[in-house]
């Protein structure tokens, strides 16, 4: 089994040696862990994301090498001089991971030969390990671990200068830090300090880039010069188009505050931020494109294949859906999408929000199916009208006497005329509400409370400015999104 680890450890540390040296689809642990993102039922997914949260790629990554330890470790102890079956399980490895290599998007057949060099070593080195060289039992055995902690370390080694590597030749920070935002012809309006209640600590109006939520399939982030990024604008349209970065200076740069909320934040949860985004409008690039009657979704295509169906009229109405390429003021963080992504008000973040986009397909919802829809999630996902408490925490205790409490609610492109709040089994009572900023922000709320000795409950809900209130039914986050009141148990004493 040291001998399978040892092989293991070697073919992970070559893969990631080599990989830098040709395409991003080169690297295999990427390209395997991707696969089984694509082929894990939609639940699971989710279960992933619930249990794990923005640290579920992390855990993925982690599984990958373990599993592949595993199998190796089994798998050699069927390796024989006459049978060598451990090899012909690293072969067969091999296999499956050249094929998950070569369905990557923009793969070529040269981005297999570390994967190659990878199986050939490990085999070379479980050979090795499993021979006894004509030596005794017992030294054969000492000269063995000796031998595979040896080339677990040759492992890691190689692996680790292979990540170093790949984040040196591949990273576009450098891209990124050279370049200047425009300066918008529309800009977002102030803050104001009154959108922030007082007397309770409630999240920030603005999250600021380091603290914004991140889900997306991508298990390595992808990395795209300016120079080398296009966006093209195809399908039901009259004319073809194809923009460079360098074409957007035509258009207009806008900024909008908007906030974005994941379709997998469940009630309470916290995949919700807001932040400036500075861009253009989605409406401007597809003006000259001559949109077909009939077309009324947009899959929108990013650079590793991720799609996401988003509808016509969220492109082009006055919500400003934009192409930003900036987010609080600097230029997008890589992991949030450099160079350009989508921001689309009042849509959950599966059917708008896709990063590191490259392609714009005008088609129909009768004809294609986005990445998540394909996964049993719905095609069309209007942001629900919901609202959180931040201030308890659950199990919280207090001091008796005076206490404000509080949280954010949201219902975007709607926004929220009220906010209700109920104490144990009393009457709903208004909560006052922060400075409502535009109807695509959250908004933050607080409410006063002589705090009474003994266990409580606190339940939160909104209304929003269509007068529609914030039902109390629970329903999971698959497919449309969470709903149900938020509730915490506290104590006061």
């Amino acid at each position: 089994m040291a001998a399978g680890l040892a092989a293991a450890a070697v073919s992970v540390g070559v893969a990631q040696l080599f990989a830098p040296l040709f395409s991003p689809a080169a690297d295999v642990r990427n390209a395997v862990g991707s696969a089984v993102i694509d082929m894990t039922p939609g639940p699971v997914k989710e279960w992933a994301i619930q249990a794990f949260g923005t640290a579920d790629k992390l855990f993925l990554s982690v599984m990958v090498l373990v599993t592949i330890g595993i199998v190796a470790a089994v798998a050699a102890l069927w390796e024989r001089p006459g049978i060598p079956l451990g090899s012909l399980a690293i072969a067969a490895g091999c296999a499956a991971g050249m094929s998950a290599v070569l369905a990557r998007p923009g793969a070529g057949a040269a981005d297999v030969i570390p994967t190659l060099l990878a199986a050939l070593c490990g085999i070379g080195v479980l050979r090795l390990l499993t021979s006894d060289g004509g030596s005794t039992r017992h030294e054969a055995d000492r000269r063995r671990s000796l031998q595979a902690l040896g080339f677990i370390g040759l492992g890691v080694l190689a692996g680790t200068a292979g990540e170093l590597l790949t984040r040196r030749l591949g990273s576009v920070e450098g891209d990124r830090t050279g370049f200047s935002l425009p300066g918008p012809a529309q800009s977002a309006g102030p803050i104001p300090p009154t959108v922030q209640p007082k007397g309770v600590e409630l999240p920030s109006f603005i999250t600021g880039n380091g603290d914004f939520y991140r889900i997306d399939t991508a298990l390595r982030v992808p990395q795209i010069a300016r120079a080398d990024w296009r966006l093209r604008v195809h399908g039901m349209v009259d004319r073809e188009l194809t923009y460079s970065f360098a074409d957007l200076e035509r258009f207009e740069p806008v900024e909008a505050t908007v906030t974005l909320t994941c379709v997998s934040n469940p009630v309470g949860g916290d995949l919700i931020s807001t932040a400036t985004w500075t861009g253009y409008r989605i409406r401007d690039l597809l003006r000259d494109s001559g949109i077909h009657a009939d077309a009324d979704m947009v899959l929108s295509t990013s650079i590793d294949g991720f799609t996401a169906g988003t509808p016509v009229e969220a492109l082009t109405d006055e919500r400003d859906a934009l192409l930003a390429i900036g987010m609080n003021g600097v230029p997008l963080p890589v992991e949030h999408g450099y160079p350009a992504r989508l921001v689309v008000p009042g849509l959950y973040g599966f059917v708008s929000a896709t990063k590191w986009v490259v392609d714009l397909e005008l088609t129909r919802f009768d004809r294609a199916q986005a990445y998540w829809t394909k996964l049993g999630w719905s095609a069309r996902a209007p942001i629900k009208t919901q609202s959180r408490i931040d201030v308890p925490r659950e199990g919280q205790r207090i001091p008796k006497g005076p206490a404000t409490f509080g949280g954010i609610a949201w219902a975007q492109h709607r926004g929220i005329r009220a906010v209700e709040v109920r104490i144990d089994d009393g009457p709903w009572q208004p909560a006052e509400l922060g400075t409502a900023y535009s109807n695509d922000t959250w908004r933050l709320w607080s409410f006063a409370w002589t705090a009474e000795p003994g266990p409580h409950t606190i339940a939160v809900r909104t209304i929003d400015n269509t007068g529609a209130v914030q039902t109390g039914d629970p329903a999971g986050v698959i497919p449309d999104g969470a709903t149900g009141w938020h509730t915490v148990a506290f104590d006061v004493g």
